[in-house]
């Protein structure tokens, strides 16, 4: 059984620790265990649960309510929920549920039963992308297994591959970026989401992968002159120095943008200056999108 930090919690649920803590004062449905130093951790039932309350809560159901139900109830209620926004949430929280499970199977199922109703693109957009954005701080913690994070990983690797090879867009834009992650920096699946949606637009993009040497980031910019260079950080290995990272790609590219987002660019707090830029957020990123 894994444990989560209340913090976890509310990065998952969207619901502050403060509320959190008066939930548990006042309620029964969240009984978290303690540590010999008396801090809170959850398990994954107690994950699976605050996801549901929290989702009700959301729409429109009293904590006192929701408190009163059974699990068959609670739901019962859920399913029932016909808001699209609900619909969307629902599933990303069955996707957590099934990854904290190690039910991958299930995990699969609910992809596949969305992209079947609704196409990639919208799956990618609405389900997956979301889904990641909540995990994607647990890799930044290392509060999830490796264990969980790849077979979750690999699943979302293949309908990501699928859906960029099934791009037949008729729209061209006249740009180019290319794409890489630094070395030491393996979790791939943003950088695939951006090249999906660079390549959906129209844009002609120049795909490395992760890990790359930046000598060899280096070498294809002189051959290949994107107008955009875009990097995106979630994790990175123990000797990466974000500050030397930044300085020589600010050295090697003078003149040419440099995109970075990420879970990292939101712990670095010094000034940056062109030709770097933070994308601190998935909002920024589709700006960013949306002006090329």
């Amino acid at each position: 059984m894994h444990s989560f930090t209340i913090k976890d919690l509310e990065n998952l649920s969207g619901i502050k620790a403060h509320t959190i803590r008066i939930w548990e004062q006042r309620y029964s449905f969240l009984k978290p265990n303690r540590t010999d130093t008396n801090i809170r951790f959850y398990s994954n039932d107690e994950l699976k649960k605050l996801l549901n309350v929290a989702l009700l809560n959301k729409f429109g159901f009293k904590i006192s309510h929701i408190d009163k139900m059974n699990p068959a109830e609670i739901n019962d209620k859920i399913l029932s929920l016909n808001q699209l926004e609900a619909l969307h949430e629902r599933i990303v929280n069955t996707l957590i549920q099934n990854m904290v499970d190690l039910d991958m199977e299930a995990f699969e199922d609910e992809l596949d039963a969305f992209i079947a109703a609704k196409g990639i693109e919208k799956t990618i957009s609405q389900i997956i992308f979301p889904f990641l954005e909540k995990i994607g701080i647990l890799w930044l913690t290392n509060h999830i297994n490796p264990g969980q994070e790849h077979l979750v990983t690999n699943i979302i690797r293949q309908k990501l591959i699928v859906g960029i090879e099934s791009i037949r867009t008729t729209v061209k834009i006249n740009k180019s970026v290319l794409l890489f992650l630094p070395e030491t920096e393996y979790h791939e699946l943003s950088l695939l989401f951006m090249n999906y949606m660079l390549k959906n637009k129209g844009v002609t993009t120049i795909y490395l992968g992760c890990s790359i040497p930046l000598k060899d980031v280096e070498y294809l910019v002189k051959l290949k002159k994107p107008d955009y260079i875009y990097t995106h950080l979630t994790t990175v290995g123990q000797r990466f120095n974000f500050d030397k990272f930044i300085t020589n790609l600010s050295s090697s590219f003078p003149k040419t943008p440099v995109i970075i987002s990420g879970q990292l660019t939101n712990t670095y707090e010094k000034k940056i200056l062109p030709p770097i830029n933070f994308k601190k957020s998935y909002a920024e990123v589709m700006e960013f999108l949306a002006g090329l």
